[in-house]
Formats: structure tokens, sequence, C-alpha cells
């Protein structure tokens, strides 16, 4: 007994493993093409919908989806609605993974798992291949995540087909309602303490295969996995960003209306569920009693109940997507009022201009991109704010809230850079002009050095935050040089924002950068003299003036950047 219950626990880590394998190697085999699809496929709730569907299927993760859902939602890349929206489509799209359990249990003598083993070989091989690792490693986790369904089910009816669990899950059966509520807890429990619905459908569907529950109670335990499946996205929310807690809480009330939905028209749900398999060729749960059945129907029902299993979950998620739809605003009201603002302005950034439609050409498409990185230079210079709160922090809890801000910019500016690259690589498929091929390099040029900016605020609280960490603290000599620094870079912002935003024509040259760029590097010279002169009288501790140096330097790396976008603006006039 004992080998028998660490052969059940070692089919389910093997199942869990194999489940992890393969939804990780399919995800490095899409790399960044599948955040471009998503970024494309969002401009509606439909598209929204079918964009999680489809991403789901394809990674066989809902979790790895809302991951990436979160993060477009933390860049501004995505609004929270459209990412209720593609939470509903996730929702739907792991129903496929149940799907494919069902197949696994297969019918007769045969079934997917039967060719688990020999697939291995081929895995194996393709792992070794450099070129083809990431699909040996999704073939390998596809191998072991059947063999461990196959070994779940064997284990499972060795250990359960006796009278006294028999007799145990009839009593649980036989309470009513709150026999539903009782599996529904079975469900949510298993879901939780796994870290997968995916896992607990399994064992869902090996209990009313082998008929150790009725399928009314299998419901109960489906419905309860879905609830258990935002309990961990929940709780790992709880120390994540305000957008994150919102997306899990939208989740949280997605699957709980649905939920509920199916408790309050429990006896019309898995009525409509038995129709839907009945539809589908199968006998029908609901109507069919095991018990009255002739032989071949009992084997026919018996075959067929991990395929109601799979019906029931996807009727379930199509049914509450149907609904909730319609009320994506009120969600979105529901969710901030849950996770209020904490008292500031929101600041994300969202792609305004250039969409994630259908793409222009020529000249229309790079006026669109234009207006895109006039609006990306607003953003790094709104940066510049937090890199100012950082250095003039007078606690450690002021610091890291301007800190956890420039951690933010850092991260948009990567992703409004990725994004407007794309963009560009798609108008370049088109035929171009010399002066508008010309105006493509300018603007790859202008984002590379806007994504640099956005490190540099990064970069600059790192600095602080080991100032903070050594117990050193700058003197107001030097806060009041560093402020001043820091007004002679907005006047160089203000000058990028003017040679961005004029048209070309009416540019005769860039002195107004120029200056400005010259009047940085001339501060820098004086405070790096003073400070020379400090260190030999020993005004400050050397520690300390290494650090006030290192932001004095990245400040004027950061007019460096400035003036660069300026040059490669004017350079374009020149073609």
């Amino acid at each position: 007994m004992f080998l028998q219950i660490l052969t059940l626990l070692g089919s389910l880590a093997m199942f869990l493993y194999g489940m992890s394998l393969m939804s990780g190697g399919l995800q490095k085999m899409a790399g960044n093409r599948m955040r471009i699809f998503m970024a494309k496929m969002t401009s509606n709730n439909f598209k929204c919908i079918l964009t999680g569907i489809v991403v789901t299927a394809m990674v066989q993760s809902s979790t790895a989806t809302t991951l990436l859902i979160v993060s477009f939602v933390n860049a501004g890349l995505l609004a929270l609605g459209s990412a209720i929206a593609v939470i509903m489509g996730a929702n739907i799209g792991t129903t496929v993974t149940a799907w494919i359990f069902a197949l696994s249990f297969g019918g007769g003598s045969w079934s997917i798992a039967t060719i688990a083993i020999p697939l291995m070989f081929f895995a194996f091989i393709a792992m070794s291949i450099k070129k083809y690792a990431n699909l040996g490693e999704f073939l390998m986790g596809f191998a072991l995540l059947f063999l461990g369904i196959a070994t779940l089910k064997e284990t499972s009816t060795v250990l359960l087909d006796n009278d006294g669990v028999r007799t145990f899950l009839s009593t649980l059966s036989g309470y009513g309602i709150w026999s539903i509520f009782l599996f529904m807890l079975a469900g949510a429990v298993i879901t939780f303490m796994l870290q997968s619905s995916a896992t607990a459908t399994a064992i869902t569907m090996v209990l009313v295969a082998q008929g150790y529950i009725p399928f009314a109670m299998a419901t109960a335990m489906v419905l309860g996995s879905n609830l258990g499946t935002t309990i961990t996205s929940n709780i790992a929310s709880a120390v994540a960003n305000q957008s994150a807690q919102r997306t899990a809480r939208a989740h949280f009330l997605f699957n709980l209306f649905g939920v509920i939905l199916a408790l309050v028209f429990f006896k019309p749900f898995i009525r409509l569920v038995g129709l839907t398999v009945e539809a589908l060729g199968f006998p029908n749960p609901v109507a069919v009693s095991f018990a009255d059945a002739d032989p071949a129907t009992q084997e026919s029902l018996v075959a067929s109940l991990p395929y109601s299993v799979a019906v029931l979950h996807t009727v379930f998620n199509v049914i509450t997507t149907l609904i909730l739809v319609w009320f994506i605003p009120q969600l979105v009201k529901m969710v901030t009022w849950m996770v209020p603002n904490k008292g500031e302005e929101k600041e994300t950034h969202r792609l305004k201009y250039i969409g994630i439609g259908k793409i222009a050409t020529g000249d229309l498409a790079l006026n669109s991109a234009k207006l895109e990185v006039v609006e990306f230079g607003n953003l790094c210079r709104r940066d510049l704010a937090y890199i100012r709160k950082a250095i003039n922090a007078g606690t450690q809890s002021e610091f890291d809230e301007a800190d956890k801000k420039l951690i933010h910019y850092e991260e948009v500016t990567d992703n409004v850079e990725r994004e407007i690259a794309t963009y560009l690589r798609e108008v370049s498929k088109n035929e171009l002009s010399i002066s508008a091929l010309a105006r493509v390099r300018e603007l790859y040029r202008v984002i590379g050095e806007m994504e640099s900016l956005g490190d540099s605020g990064e970069t600059i609280g790192k600095i602080l935050a080991r100032v903070w960490e050594h117990k050193c603290q700058f003197t107001d000599n030097m806060l009041s040089q560093l402020n001043h620094m820091l007004d002679l870079l907005d006047t160089a912002y203000a000058a990028m924002d003017y040679n961005l935003s004029t048209p070309l024509v009416e540019i005769s040259d860039i002195r107004n950068a120029e200056e400005a760029e010259q009047a940085i590097n001339d501060y820098r010279d004086i405070l790096r003299n003073e400070h020379l002169s400090n260190i030999e009288k020993a005004s400050y501790p050397y520690e300390t003036g290494s650090f006030y140096m290192d932001v004095v330097n990245c400040i004027e790396k950061m007019g460096d950047f400035i003036i660069n976008i300026s040059q490669s603006v004017y350079s374009a006039k020149t073609v």
C-alpha cells in the first residue's frame, strides 16, 4: 500500500512536471512573437477574447497568459478593460487542456498515453540539437504529461477500488446541496495545494470515469477548481503592483460570478452540459443511469465521462464569458474600487497614434510614428521628477517610493521602445523612398536613446539605494548642486521636445540643444574639480563623494542621450 501511495504521488509529480516542461518549451519557441501578437490583437473585446484563447491554448498555461497581460497593463500598453477581456479568453483557452486530458483517457485498449514513451526518444534527439532544443522540451513535457495521467489513472484505481472508499464517497454524495459545496471545496483545495487547475481537472476525470463520484459531484469539483485557480494569483498579487492586483481581482470576480450562476441554476446547467455531450455523439451523463443501462451503454458511458468533464469545463467558461463581456466597464469600476489609487496620479502610458490594428503605409505611417515618439519624449521627461524626488528624499520610505517609480518608468520605456520598433519594422516592409528610409533610421535612433534615458533613471536609483544602504548622506551643498544640474537637464529636455515636435522644415539648427548640453558638461566639469578639492580637504567622506560623483556623471550622460536625439532628428533634414 505504501509503495502504491508513493507511485500515486510520483505519477502526480510526473504529470505536473510534464505540464511545466511542455508549457515552458512552447513559450520559448514562441519567444517575443507572442508579445507582438498580443499587442496587435487587442484593439477590441472580440479580438482580446480571441487572443486569450489562442495564446493560452498554445502555451497551455492561463497563468503564463495572465502574467503577460499584467506586464502589458503595468507598462500602460494595454487598458485594464482589454486585459479583462483577454483573461476571459484565457479561461476558455485553458479548457483545451481538459480536452487533451480527455483524449489521454482514450477508449478501449488504446490512448494517447500509448505513444508517450516512444515520443520520449524523439524528444531526447531534439533536445540534443541546439536548434530544436525548445521543441524537444515541449515533446518531452507532452510525453511525461500523458505518462503521468496514465499512471495516475492506474494507481488511483488500485488505491480507491475498495468498499470503504466507495462507501465514503457515496456518503459524501448523499447530502444534497451540501454535497455540492463539499466537492466544490475539494476542487478548490486540490487546485490551491497543487497550484494547478489542470491537475484538479485530471483527478476529477479519474474519479468520475472510474465511477467513484456521480457526474453532478464532478461538476461541483470543476466549479471549485475554477475558484481555486484564482486564489494563487490573488495571494501573489498582494505584494505586487496595483495593476497586478486589479487584474487578479478581475480574474477572481469573473470565476466567482460564473460559479454563483452555475450554482443558482445548477440542475438546468448540468442538463445543458448533458445535452451538449449528447450532441457531440456521447451518452448523456445526466439522463442515462449507469445502473439501469445495458453493458454496452455502460462501457460507452464510462469512456465518454472524461469528455463530459471537458465539455462541462468549456460550457462553464463560454457562458460566463458571453454574459460578462457586456459588463467589462462595470468590472473595471469594481476592481478599481477594490484596489483604489493610493492618492497618486495615474502614471501609465498607452500608445495613442500608431495603434494596434491595421498599419498605415508611407508618410502617413511615419507621421503617426513621429507623434508617438514625441509622446515617448514627454514620458521620459516626466521621469525627471522622480529622479529629483529620489535625490532629495529625506527618509528611507520617501526614497523607496521614488525608486519604485524609477524602476516602473524603466519598464515602461522598455515596452514603449519595443512596440514602436515593432511598428517601424512593419512599416519598413513596404516600399519606402530614400527620405522615408532616413526617417525610419532617425526614429530607431531616437527611441534607442529614449530607452537609455529610462535606464539612466533606474541607474541613479540604484546608486542612491547604495547611499542609503551605506548610511551616507549628501551635504546640503551637494543636494543644491545636483538640483541645479537637474534644472540644466530639464532645459535640455525642453530643447529636445521642441526639436522633436517642430516640423523639420522649420528647424534651421539645433543650437538650443547644443547650448543646453554644453551647459551640462561645463557644470559637470566645475563639480568634478570642486569634488577633487573637497577630497583633498577631507570636507566629506570619500565614499559619499564617490556616490555623489556617480550621480553627477549619470546626469551628464543623460544630457548626452538628449543631444543625440536632437542630432538624429536634424540629420534626417540633410538627406
